[in-house]
């Protein structure tokens, strides 16, 4: 059984995710963060959140499908 906690976990994460695949990153951004203030061990939402962050400061093409491609190791 998965706790309250895990719960919103996901639901916020979930909603993050939402506005992360319409562009919205800066308030994708807030989603993931209030996800780790519950949990702060969440990877996903850490993943997350630092993808937002640089999709702010180098957004993707137009033609972005959601898909995130490392250009670096």
């Amino acid at each position: 059984m998965i706790s309250d906690e895990k719960q919103k976990v996901l639901q916020v994460f979930a909603q993050g995710r939402e506005l992360y695949k319409q562009r919205s990153f800066s308030d994708a951004m807030k989603k993931f963060a209030e996800a780790l203030k519950i949990d702060n061990e969440d990877g996903p939402s850490k993943v997350y959140y630092a993808r937002c962050k640089l999709y702010l400061e180098n957004p993707p093409p137009p033609e972005w499908d959601g898909v995130f491609t490392m250009k670096t190791k």
